[in-house]
């Protein structure tokens, strides 16, 4: 397998090429790839040593100036010394540029700023944590978004994602015969997400589970018959509500989430 190394080069903290590189790796299934960053380079002096290592490593380089010398420095060193290069933010920049007639600001970590949208997410993640698995019912009726659904059809991380993106998320697990909280029947059905699963991917899922914590996995709760039972009790309880239900199965939480966002005609603050 060929060995690649990527180096990250930012003037703020490099998420977003590390992001980019990520997604187009992704599509080319198994690579041995090594992820270098190099956040906060905000001087040509220490430019230079960190594309010194990267030509001596033959490393793929991306990078996102908005300092425009920078970024000009890098690109004409990968330039001459023949080294591939991706450089993110100059095209956007260019681009919103040409649409506004304005200039680019060139301040580093904008996108990081502690404004009221960073705070109203900290709220929101805080809130995901507090209602996290039903712990207050009186979370649902203070809720952007409800999520229900039997045990590991992933509830918490789908909260925690939304929570990143600013809404308050509270969830509560379908047990059959168990009591379903009063506050679920006065939430407006549009912001109730009904989570569901394939009986066999979800056996195989609280297997793993079980496995995980050095116990058996051939149990009751990973019983494909016991699993049907409870999905079609949540179905049951999904169709009582008239909530929009989502089949996980296949899905990233990313996916999902944006089922639910589209849903909801929910468009993200500015960050």
């Amino acid at each position: 397998m060929q060995a690649i190394k990527i180096f990250i080069l930012s003037d703020s903290v490099g998420e977003t090429a590390h992001a980019v590189a990520q997604a187009g790796a992704a599509q080319f299934g198994d690579l041995d790839i090594t992820y270098q960053r190099f956040p906060f380079v905000r001087t040509e002096s220490l430019l230079q040593t960190v594309l010194a290592q990267a030509l001596k490593d033959q490393a793929i380089v991306y990078h996102t100036f908005v300092d425009r010398k920078l970024s000009k420095s890098v690109n004409d060193f990968c330039q001459a010394h023949d080294l591939p290069y991706n450089d993110v933010m100059t095209p956007t920049l260019d681009l919103f540029s040409g649409i506004t007639h304005r200039q680019p600001v060139n301040k580093p970590g904008k996108m990081h700023d502690l404004n009221t949208n960073y705070f109203d997410r900290i709220n929101a993640i805080e809130f995901a944590v507090t209602y996290d698995d039903g712990k207050n019912p009186a979370g649902f009726l203070d809720a952007d978004v409800v999520l229900l659904g039997v045990s590991r059809t992933s509830k918490t991380p789908l909260s925690l994602y939304l929570a990143n993106r600013n809404l308050k998320v509270a969830n509560l697990p379908l047990v059959p015969k168990a009591q379903i909280p009063d506050e679920i029947w006065q939430v407006d059905p549009k912001k109730i997400f009904g989570l569901t699963n394939d009986p066999e991917q979800l056996n195989t899922i609280r297997r793993e589970r079980m496995i995980q914590y050095g116990l058996n996995p051939d149990t009751v709760y990973s019983n494909t018959d016991k699993i049907k039972a409870e999905l079609a009790y949540a179905d049951t309880i999904f169709k009582k509500i008239g909530c929009l239900v989502i089949n996980v199965a296949n899905k990233s939480i990313e996916e999902t989430a944006t089922l639910i966002t589209e849903s909801l005609g929910y468009n993200e603050p500015n960050r």
